[in-house]
């Protein structure tokens, strides 16, 4: 049995960003996912990837963790994205995008993954995950991730994932183009009014934001004085958030602002290498260590 169940994208990534080049890096939204989550609750991850995915890889998943069964191998090549990075590392323009085996995808959950207690639907066609949320017992937390393409082209399948889902976690264009607002608190006020209780605003370099039920808060993010890649950030937020708060109280917005504490944490380790290298590698003293730093930068001394 798992904690939390990823179904999302297992990719071979050829990254370039002004620190340098990266061809054919382990990458994906699921791996990004369960490398974070990984570290706090027992993660089980559901994707597809093609005989020529690296058998590193697939050992490093299961080293650091992952149950890897709900983890097809096919005959065929596995998906690839190239990206280009500008100097602001905010700004990236996308070289090629090769679905591959990615493209036939139908995710089947096994029966070990039924039960977790939260599953994160992520950046697929919103039938996809539509699909999955219905392979998981009623009392699991269903925590949606999606994109502008979704937006643009499946609108009436994407709203009606949303109507279901407990948590959307959404980055600011996202929802402005969602909810067609270009404030972000109507957005995220009009976004809870169709369904979730929950909304984590995803703003990269700046932090994010929690909205949940009538209670706001916000986190700016870790300072990384040298980022190489940022590529799977948001992700590997993601996975932590939720590997941590998939210990503790799943309503609890004070346990969620803890949680948003250690995704934070993650993704400022993932953006300080290309791939997966730091995430992979940091240690669990490296982000105990970190995330007591974080807390006191967020003191507020009255005195």
């Amino acid at each position: 049995m798992v904690d939390i169940v990823v179904v999302g994208s297992v990719a071979l990534d050829t990254v370039e960003t002004p620190k340098g080049r990266r061809e054919n890096a382990i990458g994906g939204s699921a791996t990004y996912f369960s490398l974070a989550s990984s570290r706090f609750a027992r993660t089980g991850l559901v994707g597809i990837a093609g005989r020529d995915f690296p058998m590193s890889g697939l050992d490093l998943l299961r080293s650091s963790g992952v149950d890897i069964e709900g983890l097809d191998i096919v005959s065929g090549k596995t998906f690839r994205w190239g990206g280009r990075y500008k100097d602001n590392l905010n700004k990236r323009d996308t070289i090629f995008t090769e679905l591959n085996v990615f493209e036939h995808f139908n995710p089947e959950l096994p029966d070990a993954y039924r039960d977790c207690r939260i599953l994160f639907l992520g950046n697929i066609h919103p039938e996809l995950q539509l699909h999955v949320m219905n392979q998981v017992n009623p009392g699991a937390m269903t925590v949606l991730d999606t994109m502008n393409l979704w937006i643009d082209i499946s609108r009436e399948s994407l709203m009606e994932v949303i109507h279901q889902v407990d948590m959307v976690i959404i980055n600011d264009d996202e929802i402005r183009q969602l909810t067609l607002t270009s404030n972000v608190f109507t957005a995220a006020e009009r976004l809870m009014a169709m369904g979730p209780k929950t909304i984590i605003l995803k703003k990269g370099e700046h932090g994010a934001t929690l909205f949940h039920k009538d209670r706001l808060f916000l986190l700016s993010a870790y300072p990384v004085k040298d980022p190489v890649d940022p590529t799977g950030a948001g992700d590997t937020f993601a996975g932590g958030f939720l590997g941590y708060l998939a210990t503790r109280d799943l309503d609890s917005v004070n346990d969620m602002r803890q949680a948003m504490l250690y995704g934070s944490t993650m993704a400022s380790f993932l953006v300080e290498s290309f791939s997966i290298d730091k995430l992979s590698t940091v240690t669990e003293d490296e982000i105990s260590e970190r995330v007591d730093t974080y807390r006191k930068m967020l003191e507020l001394n009255t005195e």
